[in-house]
């Protein structure tokens, strides 16, 4: 990543887990179409090394359902009038 082999994943997990907050997967159908498998938030926690997620999105049964994680980070959204409460939840 950046110096090579005297840098160790205790620097670099951490480092990645504050740096990241949304990791969106990908995956192709059957018929060759890119679909997305999930949306997880990643709040920066980290234990045994594994990064924490939380699913935002998951695909369940062949459709994307809302999971029961949030973005971390709200207060950036809540900051320039966004409420990602009713956005992600479906109210309007």
């Amino acid at each position: 990543m950046l110096a090579g082999e005297n840098i160790s994943a205790r620097f670099v997990v951490p480092t990645v887990a504050s740096s990241v907050d949304l990791v969106v997967h990908l995956g192709i159908d059957a018929q060759g179409v890119r679909r997305v498998n999930e949306i997880v938030s990643v709040p920066g926690r980290v234990e045994n090394d594994i990064i924490e997620v939380e699913p935002i999105f998951e695909r369940v049964g062949g459709e994307l359902r809302r999971g029961a994680g949030m973005p971390s980070r709200l207060e950036r959204f809540e900051r320039i009038g966004i409420d990602l409460h009713q956005i992600l939840n479906g109210v309007h």
